[in-house]
């Protein structure tokens, strides 16, 4: 009992550590299109969030030179110390990102310095979760490894669930008027959800002070025998190098975009291509992480009983097959020309206001237009009133957001549920199998790598190279799919091939 209680100790201190930084790791996503106006030139709106897709994506291609530093450092100094410094970097650097000036004030420094600071991101967390997943692993009983892992698996997803609460949170807090709000939220308020980060990151340093060495670890040590060049053994010696090039291409390439699709494409998704209300496009992902988080559990529990592969592939096969019906059926549900119109209830506002220091006025045209399903459309036109004739009649700005009934909300949120019960089944599992493939000695920095190439580089680019896709091929929503469904493709027949379903204890 004793035993137990103790596992369950090193499971809160090493989650909660872990959740903070995701935490820190994803709020930069969750505010894609608020930072794009923020730290890049506001005149092509799709450029600008390309770019910060592109540098949301940079902290996870340095994710693996952060796995390939911390992995060797926690091979040889320890596990605990290791993810200790993991946190205080990647803590400070988000507390950073809030401190930048914008584009404005500063001009291109702004977009250089919150890139800097995102590849300090990425190489923190590429250390961060290979330590934690160890040292649960090396906790707990091997014949339980995959249930008690489980518990840190969910930290990624409750991570990004944490960061759309609070963005949420703060948006709604900053005044009574919701217009108001908004607008304040997007031009300071979003500084808030990084500088809080601050708090969390102080009160998880001093659980994690409080923490033990890994066992297996110490015994290792305790014995003088402790790799004294990790990277050498793992990626030099042919057999090693085998097992972490299985690991990345049959599991966790697939895992990647199976991971990054169900959540943070389809979250974008939603909000740029479904053109979905903010609010909504959010607590759409928010409430099917609240139903699809147990199942985390539930798979890692039960690749205890039947193994590992299975499982992980079954998810792959299901997101090939499925998610271009999937993201069909939510293009289907917001699109309003399919919907029926209650006339008699349509709004239009028209407001003028003077532009400060000139003759001159900015109007905004808003409509509504109501459905019989409750949902509504939303469409603002801002456009200049020039007081000289002679000036040039610049194309008006049109921004469009859809507010989807309570019906179709529901509709939208099983679909994405399920898109979390494949990620569940890819993720639930893995921490446990990548700890299984390697020895204790060399385990920090080989199981690191493959798992932060697989979701750094090929799951992190998801967002970018879907949304860039849906913007090469204008004519095709869907376009952006082709990425995940080749890749998870590939993986799955890699892994059904190659991959051993039996489970090596070390």
């Amino acid at each position: 009992m004793k035993k137990e209680q103790g596992i369950w100790k090193v499971i809160t201190a090493s989650s909660l550590g872990t959740l903070i930084e995701w935490y820190d790791f994803y709020i930069f996503g969750s505010l894609a299109t608020v930072i794009a106006g923020q730290f890049f030139p506001k005149t092509n709106p799709t450029a600008a969030l390309l770019s910060t897709l592109a540098t949301f994506a940079a902290g996870f291609i340095v994710r693996p030179f952060g796995a390939l530093v911390f992995g060797r450092l926690g091979d040889i100094v320890g596990r605990k110390y290791t993810f200790l410094l993991t946190l205080v970097l990647m803590g400070g650097s988000t507390f950073a990102i809030g401190l930048v000036p914008s584009y404005e004030t500063i001009g291109f420094a702004a977009p250089i310095i919150v890139l800097l600071l995102r590849l300090l991101q990425g190489l923190a967390l590429g250390g961060e979760y290979g330590g934690a997943a160890t040292y649960v692993a090396e906790h707990a009983p091997a014949n339980r490894r995959g249930y008690f892992t489980s518990w840190i698996q969910t930290t990624a997803t409750l991570g990004l669930f944490v960061s759309l609460g609070v963005i949420l949170l703060t948006r709604h807090s900053l005044d009574a008027d919701k217009q108001i709000s908004i607008a304040k939220f997007n031009d300071w308020g979003w500084r808030i959800p990084f500088l809080l980060s601050i708090v969390l990151v102080v009160v998880s340093i001093y659980i994690r002070l409080k923490m033990q060495e890994s066992p297996l670890f110490s015994k290792l040590k305790s014995e003088g025998k402790t790799s004294s060049n990790p990277l050498k053994e793992s990626f030099g010696h042919k057999t090693n190098l085998k097992m972490v090039l299985l690991a990345l291409f049959g599991a966790t390439m697939g895992q990647g975009v199976v991971w990054y699709t169900g959540q943070f494409y389809a979250q974008s998704f939603l909000e740029n291509v479904c053109k979905v209300d903010f609010d909504q496009s959010r607590t759409i992902l928010i409430w099917a992480i609240v139903f699809g988080t147990p199942f985390f559990v539930f798979f890692g529990h039960w690749s205890d009983k039947i193994g590992r592969k299975w499982i992980m592939l079954a998810g792959m096969l299901l997101a090939v097959l499925t998610y271009r019906p999937l993201f069909k059926e939510l293009v289907a549900l917001s699109d309003t020309k399919q919907k029926t119109e209650q006339v008699s209830l349509a709004k239009q506002t028209s407001t003028v206001t003077a532009v400060s220091g000139t003759s001159d006025s900015v109007r905004v045209i808003k409509q509504t237009q109501f459905f019989t399903d409750g949902s509504m459309l939303h469409t603002s036109t801002k456009d200049t009133l020039y007081a000289d004739a002679a000036k040039k009649i610049v194309q008006p700005s049109i921004t469009v957001s859809k507010e989807m009934g309570d019906g179709v909300y529901w509709k939208m949120v099983g679909i994405v549920f399920l898109m979390i019960v494949y990620v569940t089944m890819v993720y639930g599992p893995i921490a446990a199998f990548l700890v299984e493939l390697f020895p204790t000695r060399i385990r920090y920095t080989s199981m690191s790598l493959p798992y932060h190439i697989g979701n750094g580089v090929f799951g992190g680019l998801t967002p970018f190279i879907a949304t860039l896709l849906t913007t090469i091929y204008t004519g095709n929503q869907l376009a952006g799919l082709m990425y995940p469904i080749i890749v998870a493709g590939v993986c799955l027949v890699i892994g059904t091939l190659y991959l051993s379903n039996k489970k090596t204890i070390h």
